[in-house]
């Protein structure tokens, strides 16, 4: 009977997102007491039923403004599908000073609502709490704290064309999505930080234990180990800001980990740890050459319960990388620097790495620790399987103008040919090609492999070419490399045969 309830609760859980929770109170109490150390100064935490809705959201933002006129902005960066615009905040003091560039943002997925609430309560507390003075003094910080605000307002993971917005960052069909990259590459960061919340009670954990199993981890952090991703700034990413933030919970016993999910694989319930895609914020940006990371705070599906506890865990990992951005300011616009410098060869596609270990959770029915041997798919472990020269530039053809306008809205610095020109290069041509009979993200995915064709091809006034020297090339061959599981082939918006030639050239040096 136990073990029933334990799976109608869950059940309950993932197909509606309401102010019920399926956490028992002798697993709230054990492990996750709520935090004494936020203020009710945000809107949700102001009245003891739901979460911020767009008016207050607002109210709270102008009130701000008028009691802060010289440290903060308010601007619009566009608007949801269902019309509301999106706000964005700015808080930079002009005083002259060397500044770092960070960009955080909360409310990706709208039944995350603690990540919003984060946002809200870190720009409350960098400018009414005297500690955070001279902080701010050496910050340019950029926040969107409802990033989706449709999906926000019913409580919806998608946005409400039913796009996931972190499945969206290279393909751009939302309007959220073009608006929010497009104020992402204006505003052209150091930093980047993406607050989301995950889900503790998963159907799979109803099958492992006895009586299943909930994630114990009040954060897990994800920071991409894609292999086009310099390896300087990588390390950088976890050795020192997730390093630093995780001492921060540590003061406060919360526990953290790199990000992990379960996955089926023929069957067998599999852990992936860390990500490599470059759909999802953490890997998009930072092959932008930025330091990226995603922070998933344990909460989907729980309603309010332990609310301040996550808020608290999200607000000292907030005020963590902000320290360490500001202290560190130097080191890291060098080490960007260095990034820009490299011209590593691209990595197309990738294996993670497959291992046994043991991982840790809560047993339901226990209320305590536990480990169980799993398979663990590791992305920081992943191994090239295919691997391409480094152009010097990729071309492509100027009839071609929704692959141009969104490597523009990437940021991606686009030349157009003044003159007919002839160029040594490589072509694709389509050897081996399929395509899903479903729809994943509202596209029918195609899978091709090619063979690269040399040759010297005339090239018309207006054709665009597109630089590997530039801080954001990283991203181009995730988008143009047709093989790349996230590029505009993989997706079908450049529609292929077996057969054809791309659209798509390789400048060769």
């Amino acid at each position: 009977m136990k073990n029933l309830i334990i799976l109608i609760c869950i059940a309950l859980s993932i197909k509606t997102y309401a102010q019920f929770s399926p956490q028992t109170k002798t697993i709230t109490k054990t492990f996750f007491s709520d935090s004494d150390e936020v203020l009710n100064t945000t809107p949700a935490l102001q009245k003891k039923r739901g979460f911020t809705n767009y008016k207050e959201l607002i109210a709270f933002l102008n009130s701000t403004k008028a009691n802060h006129p010289n440290k903060i902005r308010i601007s619009f960066i566009g608007k949801s599908q269902k019309g509301k615009d999106i706000p964005m905040v700015n808080i930079n003091i002009p005083n002259g000073k060397d500044k770092i560039k960070v960009w955080m943002q909360g409310g990706l997925h709208g039944n995350e609502p603690a990540s919003t609430e984060t946002m809200l309560y870190l720009i409350d507390r960098l400018l009414n709490d005297k500690a955070y003075e001279r902080l701010i003094e050496y910050l340019d910080l950029a926040i969107v704290p409802m990033a989706n605000i449709d999906g926000f307002l019913k409580n919806n993971r998608n946005s409400s064309n039913g796009l996931d917005l972190n499945r969206d960052h290279t393909k751009l069909m939302a309007p959220e999505s073009v608006a929010l990259k497009q104020a992402y590459s204006d505003f052209n960061p150091d930093v980047a930080v993406d607050f989301h919340e995950y889900r503790p009670y998963r159907r799979d954990f109803t099958k492992m234990s006895d009586f299943g199993v909930t994630n114990m981890y009040d954060v897990m952090f994800l920071c991409s180990s894609n292999l086009n991703i310099p390896k300087n700034l990588r390390d950088l990413t976890r050795t020192l800001f997730i390093e630093n933030a995780g001492r921060s919970l540590d003061m406060f016993n919360y526990k953290h980990h790199p990000y992990i999910s379960t996955t089926k694989v023929e069957g067998e319930i599999h852990i992936n740890q860390g990500s490599i895609s470059s759909r999802s914020f953490a890997t998009n940006t930072a092959l932008t050459n930025t330091i990226s990371s995603l922070i998933e705070i344990r909460g989907v599906g729980i309603g309010k319960t332990s609310f301040k506890r996550r808020m608290h865990s999200g607000f000292l990992i907030a005020i963590s990388y902000l320290k360490t951005a500001t202290e560190n300011m130097v080191l890291i616009k060098d080490e960007i620097e260095k990034a820009n410098d490299a011209q590593n060869n691209i990595v197309v596609e990738y294996e993670r790495g497959v291992y046994q270990d043991d991982v840790s959770f809560i047993d339901l029915e226990r209320n305590e620790y536990i480990t169980i041997d799993l398979t663990i798919r590791d992305a920081e472990k992943a191994t090239p399987t295919l691997t391409r020269k480094r152009p010097k530039a990729y071309i492509i053809n100027a009839n071609q103008t929704d692959v141009i306008n969104k490597l523009k809205i990437l940021g991606v610095k686009v030349e157009l040919l003044e003159n007919d020109s002839v160029y040594n290069v490589e072509s694709y041509v389509i050897d081996n090609y399929s395509v899903k009979p479903f729809k994943y993200e509202k596209m029918k995915l195609q899978t091709v492999s090619t063979n690269l064709k040399k040759g010297e091809l005339n090239f018309p006034k207006g054709t665009a070419v597109v630089y590997m020297n530039q801080r954001r090339a990283n991203i181009v061959p995730e988008i143009l490399e047709p093989e790349a599981p996230n590029s505009l082939v993989s997706f079908g918006i450049i529609k292929t045969n077996k057969g054809e030639t791309l659209p798509i050239y390789r400048l060769i040096n």
